[in-house]
């Protein structure tokens, strides 16, 4: 599929990293370093847009390096740009460590995955069918 997108950054379009990649690493495009103090969010700007087409939408999900490394992840987990959104990529980063964090200019805080979605038509209805699952949530269905 093709996707239209405008680049503002300083750095190259992401890409995928390997042949089986399902996500491309998105950078951090900045004038200055931004500190993350323990627990602190910052919304970090990639200078990238989008134009999607309908039916579409691109998930902005953690690095799993960076969360296991460093403590750092996306907060809203994973974020979603819908096909009619036209601003700037921006990631919202949480530093859950117990140390300062330093985004760096075109450092990799997060990773792009474009998905196709379906939209669901309500039918409004008195029950529900059986399952053997039922009502149970939550860890219902055991610990092993």
């Amino acid at each position: 599929m093709t996707v239209k997108i405008m680049n503002r950054s300083k750095h190259a379009l992401p890409n995928y990293e390997t042949e089986a990649s399902a996500g491309m690493d998105l950078r951090a495009d900045l004038d200055k370093p931004v500190t993350l103090k323990p627990l602190q969010r910052a919304i970090v700007g990639t200078g990238l847009y989008i134009e999607l087409p309908v039916g579409y939408e691109a998930q902005v999900r953690p690095r799993s390096g960076l969360a296991a490394k460093k403590g750092v992840t996306v907060l809203n987990a994973p974020g979603t740009i819908d096909a009619d959104y036209r601003g700037e990529i921006g990631v919202i980063l949480v530093n859950l460590s117990d140390t300062d964090f330093v985004v760096e200019d075109g450092e990799r805080i997060a990773q792009l995955i474009i998905a196709r979605h379906e939209r669901a038509e309500w039918k409004e209805a008195e029950e529900l069918s059986d399952t053997l699952r039922g009502k149970g949530g939550f860890g219902s269905t055991g610990v092993k």
